[in-house]
């Protein structure tokens, strides 16, 4: 077993030999910890028919396994007063609990065998397709999400990253019990497998634990190969007459996750559209009254990244809307922010990620984003540093790099009859 520590916000890491990696930090002035198996690899390695069977597979496993009922599984941390929840991301399947220090074995124990014993039972299955196509109904009644989705797949048209995760209704419907273990076999393997966990702890009753339970896990074979997405730059307009609205995306290329200027990109989004203080809201909403919702956000992934502005609007002033974005770009990329905007910048910032880590559970999932994209684990201390390093030049050459005429995606949706926009609108 190979061992290291780190001396920053007390983390340790170990890795299994069957290749396994473990990483907790103690946090001994709460009574809780959070425990996740996180596995890495989400929607966009799925190819074909493969689409949502990540999703599917995570949704299977709270079905039944070889040691616990459906039932057994729901009452299991309902019991003891913790929680139990998973996820599926592009890039991430998440299972995860928070309970107290003391049933922690407990707790373990329940993730281990969601992991490693699911029965995927043919009837079991046949319900959760029904499961699963409602939410993919419920989700196409949301006109945000339509947008979104509709913007995606065309931004990484072609690639996996573009589809959506809970697959489609045809792809969901072919799912059988030989297709779900043979995705799983190959995913659920030992070097794609990390487990992390903040709390009130002892690392090396951690590792035993994990050990305990992972240790007769084999290798199963290659992880599917994946390639760099490129981006797209289309204008679709699509239409439904039955929305009040119109919903609007706009998005260009951004830097990967772990890239080192992400701070700045941080600064610069903040800038932008990340609260009430930004340039979008205070410009679209404040002065000019045009839309209730309007912001911009980062989709970052292990090897690319897009910066996307939503807003919604009437149809009568979508176009000026589009306008007033652009606007917006032009004026980042013409002019220096100012002093006092950018520290009011980095100050939001600096609130949101000390905020963010108050919790076992959100400093469980950081340690998982760390490992997973950095490789190494940053103090507090060094992640504030980097934030107040931040220029107005570094903020300004970002968006010269990204916010290009030729780099911009568009996508709207809504009663769109007589709205018009082409390239020459987008120009900044």
């Amino acid at each position: 077993m190979v061992l290291a520590a780190t001396q920053v916000r007390e983390i340790e890491r170990a890795t299994l030999p069957n290749g396994i990696r473990i990483v907790t930090e103690a946090m001994p002035y709460v009574r809780s910890v959070s425990l996740g198996v996180w596995i890495g690899s989400g929607s966009r390695i799925e190819h074909g028919p493969e689409n949502g069977i990540s999703h599917f597979i995570e949704h299977m496993v709270f079905k039944g396994t070889k040691h616990r009922s459906a039932e057994d599984i729901a009452r299991s941390v309902d019991s003891v007063g913790g929680g139990l929840d998973a996820f599926t991301s592009k890039e991430l399947v998440s299972f995860n609990t928070k309970v107290l220090d003391e049933h922690l074995p407990l707790a373990l124990d329940i993730l281990a065998d969601l992991v490693l014993n699911p029965l995927f039972r043919e009837a079991d299955i046949e319900k959760e397709k029904s499961v699963i196509l409602e939410e993919i109904k419920m989700e196409a009644d949301q006109p945000e999400f339509v947008l979104h989705e509709t913007f995606i797949s065309n931004f990484w048209k072609g690639h996996g990253l573009g589809k959506p995760i809970l697959g489609t209704k045809e792809t969901v419907r072919k799912f059988g019990q030989s297709m779900l273990c043979d995705y799983y076999n190959r995913i659920y393997s030992p070097r794609n497998i990390l487990v992390t966990a903040a709390g009130n702890l002892d690392h090396e009753n951690i590792v035993k634990l994990v050990r305990d339970k992972f240790e007769g896990l084999q290798e199963r074979g290659a992880l599917p190969q994946d390639t760099v997405p490129r981006p797209h730059a289309p204008l679709i307009l699509k239409k439904k007459e039955s929305l009040e609205q119109v919903h609007i995306a706009l998005g260009v290329p951004s830097y990967a996750l772990a890239h080192e200027l992400r701070f700045p990109l941080y600064v610069l989004n903040t800038v932008l559209g990340g609260g009430m203080s930004s340039r979008l809201f205070q410009n679209i909403r404040e002065k000019q009254g045009l839309a209730y919702a309007v912001y911009s956000e980062l989709n970052l992934f292990s090897d690319t990244g897009c910066f996307t502005i939503y807003a919604g609007t009437a149809i009568e002033t979508a176009k000026q809307v589009v306008e007033s974005v652009i606007q917006e770009l032009r004026h980042l990329k013409g002019e220096l922010i100012g002093e006092e905007e950018l520290r009011r910048a980095k100050d939001h910032l600096k609130g949101s990620l000390m905020l963010s880590l108050e919790s076992t559970s959100s400093r469980m999932s950081n340690l998982a984003r760390q490992e997973l994209y950095f490789n190494r684990f940053m103090s507090l201390d060094e992640m504030l540093e980097s934030i107040e390093a931040v220029t107005r030049d570094q903020v300004q050459a970002i968006a010269h790099e990204f916010f290009c005429t030729e780099n911009i995606a568009l996508a709207m949706l809504g009663r769109l009859a007589g709205v018009q926009v082409t390239r020459e609108d987008l120009v900044c």
